[in-house]
């Protein structure tokens, strides 16, 4: 499942193995994580979600990256939805900046976010390095592997006009839930007409099963 993300945030899937890593931040309550700055708030996933734990570590050596991730799964243990939570700043050793203006800007919660959705198999190779390649390795020490396709949306909200910290979700379905395979929702790199109401499925679906309280 990958992240189609501009600038660093650019298909961000694995770790570098480099110096060792500080503890995560948030506090995790059974499907609850509480942050208490950058930003203030508590996200909730559902109750069956099973929590695969958290990641922290300089993602590239540029960006301060703590990676929440929960599951659900089959009895198979192949993933039927997941929810990948992030909170991501830049590193005061460099002046580098978020840009999603290619992204789609929404209202989740009450708060602005730029949104972008994804379609497609799971059999490609991630970035070295990248949070994605980060999130695999997870599943995979839990006993967990993607679906053969799989959907998702990604979310990002900018803290401020600076913008160098992010928070971001991805919301991420097995593809066989829809009814539909990739070829049938997209030609090559254009979506085809039937992604539109599955995509408004998705998105709906995402910001219903994510809930945010500040």
């Amino acid at each position: 499942m990958n992240r189609i993300i501009p600038g660093l945030c650019a298909t961000l899937l694995c770790f570098l193995p480099t110096a060792e890593a500080a503890a995560p931040e948030r506090e995790v309550q059974g499907n609850r994580i509480i942050s208490k700055s950058d930003p203030a708030i508590t996200i909730e996933v559902p109750a069956g979600a099973k929590y695969l734990g958290a990641e922290r570590w300089d993602l590239y050596g540029i960006a301060d990256c703590e990676l929440h991730l929960y599951v659900e799964a089959d009895d198979n243990r192949q993933v039927k939805r997941l929810y990948w939570i992030q909170f991501e700043g830049y590193l005061p050793t460099n002046a580098h900046t978020y840009d999603y203006s290619k992204d789609e800007p929404v209202q989740f919660a009450g708060l602005p976010f730029h949104q972008r959705t994804h379609v497609g198999p799971t059999n490609n190779t991630p970035r070295a390095g990248s949070d994605g390649e980060r999130v695999r390795q997870m599943l995979a020490r839990a006993g967990y592997h993607y679906a053969p396709e799989v959907m998702n949306v990604r979310l990002v909200h900018l803290l401020d006009d600076a913008k160098r910290k992010e928070l971001m979700f991805i919301y991420g379905e097995d593809m066989a839930l829809s009814g539909h395979t990739t070829a049938q929702l997209k030609d090559g790199e254009r979506f085809r007409p039937a992604w539109k109401a599955v995509e408004k499925g998705l998105v709906e679906r995402a910001m219903s099963r994510i809930k945010l309280t500040r």
